[in-house]
C-alpha cells in the first residue's frame, strides 16, 4: 500500500508519463504492462483513474448459462475488502464478445457505495449519462445498450485483459490516453522519475522550438554528430 502522499503525487501524474517513468527501472519489457487502443477512455474529462484492482471474470452472452447472485454478492464483498480506492477489472469470457455488456448505472452505484472509482473491462458498457455523472470512470471498447445474461463468474482471480496480466491488488493507473499497471514495487519512486522524464522532454521540445534548432544539433543530442548535416 502507498501511503496518502504517494498516492496523491501519482495521481498527479498522465499515464504517458507514468509509462515512461517505468522504464528505467526494468522490471519488465518496455512493451509490456500497458493496455491497448482497444481499452478506450470514454469519460477523458474525469482525468486520472488510480486504484487497486479488484478483478472477476464475467460472461452476459452465453444463453444456457445458470443465473446466480451468489458470484455477485461475492464482487462486492471483494471490492468492500479491497485497498481503497478500488478500480474494478473485468475480463470478458462471453462467447460474443461484441455484444457483452458488463456495467451500467446499478452495477457502478454499487461499485461506488463501496469504495470503487472505475472499471476496466474489454466487454461493452452502459448507461453512460448516469455513470459519468456518477463520476465513476468507464474504459472499455465500446457501448452496449442490453445487458444480456449477465454474470460474474470469478472473483478475485488472476486476469488478462488487452494482453495485460492483473492481479487482485494491483494498481491501475489510467486517463485519456489509456491505462498502465504500474509495478508496485517501484510505485513510490515513480514520482521522482516522472519528474525527471517531464524534466528531458520539456528541454527536448524547448530545443526544437527555439531558435538553435538544426537537424546538425539534432545529431549531436543522438549522439551522431559525425557527419553533420547543415
Amino acid at each position: 500500500m502507498l501511503t496518502p502522499q504517494q498516492f496523491a503525487a501519482l495521481k498527479e501524474i498522465d499515464t504517458p508519463t507514468i509509462c515512461n517513468a517505468i522504464e528505467p527501472f526494468e522490471v519488465r519489457r518496455d512493451s509490456e504492462g500497458f493496455m491497448g487502443w482497444n481499452i478506450r477512455c470514454q469519460f477523458p474529462d474525469l482525468g486520472v483513474m488510480l486504484g487497486y484492482a479488484v478483478t472477476a471474470t464475467v460472461d452476459s452472452m452465453t444463453p444456457s448459462r445458470e443465473l446466480s447472485r451468489a458470484p455477485m454478492l461475492r464482487l462486492w464483498e471483494a471490492v468492500a475488502a479491497a485497498p481503497k480506492p478500488a478500480v474494478l477489472v473485468f475480463k470478458d469470457i462471453s462467447p460474443r464478445n461484441s455484444h457483452a455488456c458488463h456495467c451500467g448505472d446499478v452495477m457502478a452505484n454499487t461499485a461506488h457505495a463501496l469504495g470503487a472509482i472505475g472499471l476496466v473491462t474489454d466487454g461493452g458498457i452502459r448507461d453512460l449519462d448516469g455513470v459519468r455523472d456518477l463520476g465513476f470512470q468507464y474504459f472499455a471498447p465500446g457501448m452496449t445498450p442490453a445487458h444480456g445474461r449477465f454474470q460474474v463468474v470469478d472473483v478475485n482471480v488472476p486476469v488478462v485483459v488487452s494482453e495485460v496480466e492483473v492481479a487482485p491488488g494491483d494498481l491501475i493507473h489510467g486517463d485519456a490516453n489509456g491505462v498502465v499497471n504500474i509495478p508496485l514495487q517501484i510505485a513510490a519512486d515513480l514520482p521522482r522519475a516522472a519528474a525527471e522524464v517531464a524534466a528531458r522532454e520539456q528541454e527536448m521540445i524547448d530545443f526544437v522550438r527555439g531558435p538553435d534548432f538544426s537537424l546538425a544539433g539534432l545529431r549531436e543530442r543522438f549522439g551522431l554528430a559525425e557527419g553533420t548535416v547543415e
